[in-house]
């Protein structure tokens, strides 16, 4: 079973919860021989933001151009980003909800893999079909303030916008979701929030090993 676990928080995890999730279930899962687990950090990678140049690239492979120095990164940053995807079984992903959002480091990523004829495509009559229901998704998400109350939920376009991407377009099953939130909100429970969240975040580690066994 191949594992791949997308990082998208620099912070350390003494100062980001979110990396805090990703060192949890890199901890639980380690050792399991039953999975091959990789890491893609967005903050790692060379990842020039989606735009003109890839499109400008595109044209000249079909031409034969020769490509310049940021078009050839984007090309092969985006190439490298769908194979990650295309091994994976299951992928995990850990990240912050930043400005209601999520970080444009991890929308780089998603703007690589999110294409026609890769994650989805369309039928005769139009009609969108989703390329990946054979994979599987995760989500390790932490926000500081309370987004899941019917007030602030449509606020919250981070584990939504997640959701719909990789669960709704792309038709991954999303087998756990655990989000810590209010930790910035409730200084004074911030660590029974965390500790809780992190104990979740085993848990479902621990169901993927024993899933897989």
């Amino acid at each position: 079973m191949n594992v791949l676990v997308v990082k998208a928080n620099n912070r350390p995890a003494s100062d980001a919860v979110s990396t805090k999730m990703y060192e949890a279930f890199m901890e639980a899962v380690k050792g399991a021989e039953n999975l091959n687990v990789t890491t893609y950090d967005v903050y790692e990678e060379d990842t020039p933001y989606f735009g003109q140049d890839l499109f400008n690239a595109f044209g000249k492979m079909q031409n034969g151009g020769e490509l310049t120095d940021v078009e050839k990164r984007i090309v092969a940053a985006k190439q490298k980003a769908m194979d990650a995807l295309t091994a994976a079984d299951v992928v995990v992903f850990a990240f912050p909800l930043w400005n209601l959002t999520i970080p444009a480091k991890l929308q780089t990523f998603i703007d690589y893999v999110y294409a026609a004829g890769f994650a989805f495509k369309y039928d005769a009559e139009g009609n969108m079909v989703s390329l990946m229901p054979d994979k599987k998704a995760i989500f390790l998400n932490a926000r500081g303030g309370f987004y899941s109350s019917p007030e602030t939920a449509p606020m919250e376009m981070a584990v939504n916008y997640m959701r719909n991407v990789f669960g709704g377009v792309f038709g991954m099953e999303i087998i756990g979701e655990v989000v810590i939130e209010g930790h910035n909100a409730m200084p004074h429970k911030k660590d029974e929030f965390i500790e809780a969240g992190l104990n979740k975040v085993r848990e479902v580690a621990k169901q993927l090993t024993l899933q897989h066994a």
